[in-house]
């Protein structure tokens, strides 16, 4: 049952991670706790980072073969955010759990008020590199990856709205392009946490069984979707607030 709910699980992680390029572990890591049965908190954060991490990949494939992904961007994000992703992590392996998770929650809510309020902005495709756009996705991609690896998360809630704050760029080429940096990401974390024993290998494994086809799914919704302006942000903005809301009840009621 427990390998059943993982599969199931993974498919749905999967599909958000295609449909939006976040919610992987912000859908992950309850589900883990929750859904398939796993009793520590830092055991499911690094499990589901693994297991993220993996399924971001293989939707950055799907993604890349539509043609949304700005590599060169992507790039610097995610070279930038690698070790931001490796000190935050090490500092979320000493913090207690449920106060990691209500953090984690809190933010949540925060970036997605955040987006509700940017839903109409369009944002430019042919956005190319320069001096200060590079600067700015440096900055704020280690940022964002100190953040994902604090929270034990890919970060792709995060690393989609940064993104376009970086570089100006619309919201499905954030999705797409936040990929690289959602797997990179969430690798150096799982790694980190392994490294502590704070992976379970097996429920990985069905997790990213049923997050591949879940990813493929998602990708094609994401492309069609794209063409009514805001739609994506205020379905990736309400996604980020249910989960919140319903990690925080889960919180404070254990």
């Amino acid at each position: 049952m427990q390998s059943t709910l993982a599969t199931l699980s993974g498919a749905v992680v999967g599909f958000s991670l295609g449909l939006i390029g976040g919610g992987g572990s912000i859908l992950a890591v309850p589900a883990l706790l929750y859904v398939v049965g796993i009793t520590d908190a830092h055991l499911a954060i690094g499990t589901s980072a693994l297991a993220v991490s993996v399924n971001a990949f293989a939707n950055l494939a799907h993604h890349a073969r539509a043609g949304t992904v700005k590599w060169s961007i992507a790039a610097v994000f995610a070279g930038a955010g690698a070790l931001g992703a490796f000190l935050g992590s090490t500092l979320g392996k000493a913090m207690a759990g449920q106060k990691l998770l209500v953090l984690f929650a809190v933010l949540m809510v925060a970036v997605a008020a955040a987006m509700f309020r940017h839903e109409s902005r369009a944002g430019d495709p042919d956005v190319r590199l320069s001096g200060p756009i590079v600067m700015k996705l440096a900055t704020i991609g280690f940022l964002t990856g100190a953040l994902s690896g604090f929270f034990g998360i890919g970060g792709g809630f995060l690393i989609v709205p940064a993104l376009m704050l970086a570089s100006g760029i619309p919201i499905i080429n954030a999705i797409g392009s936040s990929l690289f940096s959602v797997g990179s990401f969430g690798i150096i974390t799982a790694l980190n946490y392994a490294w502590s024993g704070l992976v379970n290998w097996p429920i990985s494994a069905f997790f990213i069984a049923g997050g591949v086809v879940g990813g493929f799914v998602g990708m094609r919704s994401a492309v069609v979707l794209a063409r009514e302006r805001g739609m994506l942000t205020r379905i990736f903005a309400s996604v980020i607030l249910l989960v919140a809301a319903y990690t925080l009840y889960r919180s404070y009621e254990t």
